[in-house]
């Protein structure tokens, strides 16, 4: 009975510095764990925000940084001229040169107004009859000087007051059609030849210089130098009609 007593005190003696030493043998490493787990511990907080996002205040300080530093970037772009516009705004800003098809069509497909050029006055045509006070040479320079600037000839035209056929010529130097190839392409001169005026006789021999009897009327057609185109004192008179004045006047009229 004292042996089974004493047993358990034995044991227990021998357990005692067992478990002490137990112990000292395992505490450096609980002591290496413990700072192993520190150290990974620290090592991963320093870590994870390396790798992640920054922390609240770095993150505000870098975005008041970019901040600050896009307004000057923008403004060195707008300020430097040879800075180049993107191709988008270049595109939007450049004025179109060429116009758009529907101009195009547009105005290709109005006509353009023709140019005319307007035609000259008709010539003055002077009443039946012939003026024996007239001065014939002032008449005639006058005539040959408008038809140098518009290009008409001039028709002289040599009779008298008391002459039939003069009259039958007058007639028809007054119709209308007859009136207008005056009109528009001679200049027309009358002549008294049946008076005592020297000059205008004179001045009859000076453009029918054959000479002889004339049959009255003389219609003579000079250009506008005064050189002779037909003197009907040497070809005889065209029939005293509107149709035969009217074919003479035609045929000298250019």
């Amino acid at each position: 009975m004292t042996s089974r007593m004493l047993r358990p005190v034995r044991t227990g003696r021998h357990a005692q510095p067992r478990s002490a030493a137990f112990l000292k043998a395992r505490l450096p490493l609980v002591t290496a764990a413990v700072v192993a787990a520190g150290l990974c511990a620290a090592c991963g907080a320093s870590s994870t925000q390396t790798v992640g996002s920054a922390s609240p205040a770095s993150a505000g300080q870098s975005a008041q940084a970019s901040e600050s530093a896009t307004p000057s970037t923008a403004a060195s772009t707008e300020g430097s001229p040879s800075a180049p516009a993107s191709p988008s705004a270049s595109a939007s800003t450049a004025p179109s040169s060429s116009p758009t098809p529907s101009r195009a069509r547009s105005s290709s497909a109005a006509p353009k107004p023709a140019r005319t050029s307007a035609a000259p006055a008709p010539a003055r045509i002077p009443g039946p009859g012939y003026d024996s006070s007239a001065d014939a040479q002032k008449l005639i320079d006058a005539a040959l000087s408008a038809a140098k600037a518009d290009g008409r000839m001039v028709l002289l035209d040599f009779g008298a007051n008391w002459c039939g056929n003069c009259k039958a010529a007058d007639k028809v130097f007054a119709q209308s059609q007859t009136a207008a190839i005056l009109g528009a392409s001679y200049h027309l001169v009358k002549i008294d030849i049946g008076g005592n005026s020297s000059a205008n006789s004179a001045l009859l021999r000076k453009y029918s210089p054959s000479g002889g009897s004339y049959k009255m009327p003389v219609l003579i057609v000079v250009d506008s130098s005064g050189k002779v185109r037909t003197d009907t004192h040497a070809t005889g008179n065209p029939a005293l009609t509107a149709e035969g004045i009217n074919a003479f006047l035609r045929k000298w009229a250019s």
